[in-house]
């Protein structure tokens, strides 16, 4: 039996539905920048996918979580080095495509909206939200991204 994800192990989650691909032109041949929205909380997100290993398509729904950790108890993960015990469950075993990268901006604008960058090697990650739903990502965090279709 699986564990689910509790909460308090990610600092975002929601389901998001593609609105555009490469909203401004294809630059990569082997990335795609999606922009979608939140279902739940309407966040609008911008977020570089290498399309070679993992393919999105306008109108698809996808589960989008940032967790601090892949360990499904919650504990603090070792950020330089991806060393998972074999046979351990992470929280990765469940979606499709995984990220790891660091916040790099947090922008607070007007009536509580705040804008959160992200690098994951060189991919890049805009979420831009109400900041009650965002207030678990601080500045310079090391993170995760991960996707899975609904």
């Amino acid at each position: 039996k699986k564990k689910n994800v509790n909460i308090g192990d990610t600092l975002f989650e929601d389901i998001f539905e593609i609105t555009t691909l490469n909203p401004d032109g294809k630059r990569f041949d082997r990335v795609n920048r999606i922009a979608a929205t939140g279902t739940t909380f309407e966040c609008d997100l911008l977020l570089d996918v290498n399309c070679e290993i993992y393919s999105l398509l306008d109108g698809e729904k996808i589960t989008f979580v940032l967790a601090s950790t892949l360990n499904l108890d919650g504990s603090p993960d070792d950020h330089f080095s991806y060393q998972p015990n074999p046979g351990e469950s992470t929280l990765a075993d469940t979606f499709e495509y995984v990220m790891h990268g660091r916040v790099f901006d947090i922008t607070y604008k007007k009536d509580g909206i705040v804008v959160v960058a992200a690098s994951f090697g060189g991919l890049l990650m805009r979420l831009t939200g109400d900041q009650r739903h965002l207030s678990n990502i601080q500045p310079d965090m090391r993170l995760y991204v991960l996707i899975k279709k609904d």
